[in-house]
């Protein structure tokens, strides 16, 4: 797959998943533009790939402000000209019973991880319908979509959202050319992969934990234009975990 400079715009690109993601398209020729509210992790993140023979710049983004993501925008198109993918990435995680968590922990939980997803898509797509070639866009959501442990309440209904979401854009934006899929990652260990234990390994199908590598390699699926016919899809890239029946014996 060739990205050569195709613009990409990575959000919560300083740190994890969109680290790798970002670093992935950088190796493929692609011009990257990385969004964190990171700003240290961030430039030495644009720096590296710098230094990689990459090209890419740190824009300091928090995706909770529409003012930041029109920034991020402005400033994409006035160094790169446009923008041709847009990996929705960035995203807060709250483990909290329901019985305590305020409404100000919901309210921003759902601006980051969901409302985020929207504006970016939105003001992005407006960048993307002048390409020739259209654009595509990846939303980062989550098995926990579809699948809950205890306390997950406002992080389920942002990735629900977001899967819900993406279908609605795909249909909205296809006559622009523009692609809309979800990404719905199971257990990818972004620190201590070493760490881990067998059992961590070999309950998935796949006999392994996943890896950041993981969702950059399905990313670049998504968004190659060969693969254009597919849009609206939550593709789950879990190991299989969605799929394995478990009891409690």
């Amino acid at each position: 797959m060739s990205f050569k400079d195709l613009v990409v715009v990575v959000t919560g690109a300083a740190n994890g998943i969109g680290k790798d993601v970002s670093r992935a398209y950088a190796k493929q020729g692609a011009k990257v533009v990385l969004a964190d509210v990171d700003e240290t992790e961030g430039e030495g993140h644009a720096e590296a790939i710098q230094r990689q023979g990459g090209e890419a710049i740190f824009v300091k983004t928090d995706v909770r402000k529409e003012g930041d993501i029109l920034n991020l925008v402005e400033k994409t198109v006035s160094t790169y000209g446009t923008i041709h993918i847009l990996i929705n990435n960035a995203g807060v995680s709250r483990w909290k019973s329901p019985y305590e968590l305020t409404i100000d922990e919901w309210d921003d939980i759902i601006n980051t991880n969901l409302r985020s997803v929207f504006l970016c898509s939105r003001e992005a797509a407006k960048v993307m319908r002048k390409n020739e070639s259209g654009g595509s866009i990846v939303n980062l959501a989550s098995t926990r979509a579809t699948m809950s442990e205890p306390h997950t309440e406002a992080y389920a209904a942002t990735k629900g959202g977001i899967v819900a979401l993406t279908h609605a854009l795909a249909i909205s934006l296809g006559d622009d050319n523009i692609t809309v899929n979800a990404i719905s990652p199971g257990w990818v260990e972004t620190s201590d992969y070493d760490g881990l234990r067998e059992i961590d390994h070999t309950q998935h199908p796949s006999n392994r934990v996943g890896t950041p590598a993981d969702i950059s390699r399905a990313c670049m699926y998504l968004t190659n234009v060969e693969n254009n016919f597919v849009t609206g899809a939550n593709l789950v890239v879990d190991g299989g975990m969605t799929r394995k029946m478990i009891y409690e014996h």
